[in-house]
């Protein structure tokens, strides 16, 4: 999926991915994708709870090899 940002949170635990993805999406454009990598697998739960909260959209959680990157459009 092709991102217009990036946001690295390798290491972090819960909740900073969540916080820093929320200071992150305050610097986009509307319509912007972020892309969200995280090595926590809260994520995948996090992540859409936290779009659905703040009025953007998750695009989705990929896995690979225990990573996780999350999908957001900012929309609000």
């Amino acid at each position: 999926m092709k991102a217009d940002e990036t946001l690295d949170c390798f290491g972090l635990l819960c909740p900073m991915p969540i916080i820093k993805t929320a200071e992150k999406i305050k610097q986009m454009k509307v319509g912007q994708v972020l892309e969200v990598s995280a090595t926590d697998e809260g994520i995948k739960a996090d992540m859409p709870a936290w779009c659905r909260t703040t009025g953007n959209e998750c695009l989705g959680v990929e896995e690979k090899n225990g990573e996780y990157h999350a999908y957001v459009k900012k929309l609000a």
